[in-house]
């Protein structure tokens, strides 16, 4: 009897948690060796990162990086750190093939920082390797969000 598949939905709540909990290392788990994370520009939602420009294309190598900046003392833009809330909606999971899944969700990821309330609404578009502790590890992540500016939220200092 074939294994089941894994639950997309529960594994992007899972990750959504440990985002707005700022386990940040923990987080740094669900990724393939080979992982991309990927924020394009509000102005250019489908690029091609090694020839468009984004506001976000790490490696995993570069995430850890980030990841170590964020909970370190350097962060300026994030110390004290914003709170967040994430709601993740509308899950569809596409096509499996040679070991890998696709699957897209909406997110609303509320802001808070300073006495303000931002919110970013977009659409997650992942790729996923079959494997790992939970079935599933981000192979590719891209956060497209839907605003046409990032103004008056200015810029994106934790993760989307």
């Amino acid at each position: 009897m074939p294994d089941a598949p894994p639950d997309v939905a529960a594994f992007l709540y899972r990750e959504a948690d440990l985002l707005d909990r700022w386990r940040l290392h923990d987080w740094l788990e669900l990724f393939d060796e080979d992982a991309r994370y990927i924020v394009p520009t509000t102005d250019l939602q489908d690029p091609d990162p090694d020839r468009d420009l984004t506001l976000i294309c790490d490696s995993l190598p570069r995430l850890r990086a980030r990841v170590s900046q964020l909970l370190g003392d350097k962060a300026w833009a994030e110390h004290p750190m914003s709170r967040t809330r994430r709601l993740i909606s509308n899950v569809i999971v596409g096509t499996a093939a040679a070991g890998r899944l696709q699957a897209s969700a909406n997110f609303m990821v509320h802001r808070f920082r300073h006495g303000r309330c931002d919110t970013f609404i977009g659409r997650y578009e992942h790729e996923f390797v079959l494997g790992g502790p939970e079935g599933l590890r981000f192979r590719s992540r891209r956060a497209v969000l839907d605003h046409e500016a990032l103004t008056p939220h200015s810029m994106v200092s934790f993760i989307l």
